[in-house]
């Protein structure tokens, strides 16, 4: 009788160690591909969003701590006898449009730094992140999507309106990016101003697409994960039912065997 227990045990976890080995195999492959997918995406939202933390920085240090985004001037003439104008400020813009700004590319920049990394020890170890893991992923992904696509947006549009402001509406005779090349005589260096902010759009608009494709991954791979759970229960179900009937016969014929002795 021993004997017969002993060889009904390894039978039985034989078939459960047959079915986690089945179960790892089916949801290996398409995992790895997120998890690579994700880390480049991750390392391209790093790249852009660094890009736009360089300039914005720059042109703070260049307008003393002033926002330009939404700023409000016109050109007047210095005096009656003297041709010369000269732009005068009417309204500095919010100065949380730029702290905005410049926070959301902060975080954007670590958190794809930590995700990345993150995401690159998955793959040397050969781990995988679980269900709630990837569900908590795709909540922080869409929201920084949601908070980039605000930054991006009141950067083209405050920066749309300061340009519009120093070219009266584009009725003057030098263009934006003219503009800056002449001293605007505001007690700040505005040298650069153009190329700073129309670098800081390109970044920003770019890691919002990367962060959107992050959080397209992250929904694939929480949907993959919740479709694969359902999948691998009834194929280890399917295959327990179609081992127990085998198993039943040889234990019925074990049985028989052990009662002959």
């Amino acid at each position: 009788m021993l004997l017969c227990c002993k060889v009904r045990v390894r039978s039985c976890s034989a078939r459960d160690s047959s079915n986690r080995a089945d179960s790892t195999a089916l949801t290996k492959m398409p995992m790895d591909n997120f998890i690579f997918a994700q880390c480049i995406l991750y390392f391209l939202a790093f790249v852009f969003s660094f890009i736009v933390i360089v300039p914005l920085s720059e042109n703070t240090e260049d307008f003393r701590g002033k926002c330009l985004l939404f700023t409000r001037g016109m050109w007047e003439n210095e005096n009656i006898t003297v041709s010369k104008q000269r732009f005068i400020i009417e309204e500095w813009g919010p100065q949380s449009s730029c702290s905005f700004i410049t926070a959301v590319g902060i975080a954007s920049l670590v958190l794809s730094a930590v995700q990345a990394w993150r995401l690159l020890c998955f793959i040397c170890k050969g781990h995988d992140d679980s269900i709630f893991s990837a569900f908590l992923n795709l909540l922080i992904s869409t929201f920084v999507v949601f908070a980039v696509f605000l930054s991006s947006t009141i950067v083209s549009v405050g920066f749309n309106l300061w340009c519009d402001a120093i070219t009266e509406g584009g009725s003057m005779p030098s263009s934006c990016e003219d503009l800056q090349d002449t001293d605007l005589e505001l007690g700040l260096d505005n040298s650069a101003f153009y190329d700073q902010f129309a670098i800081a759009q390109f970044g920003l608009w770019a890691a919002w697409l990367a962060w959107l494709g992050i959080t397209v991954v992250a929904f694939l791979k929480v949907y993959h994960n919740y479709r694969q759970e359902d999948l691998v229960d009834s194929l280890i179900h399917e295959r327990e039912f179609l081992l127990g009937r085998s198993s039943r016969r040889r234990s019925d014929v074990v049985d028989e065997k052990c009662a002959m002795i």
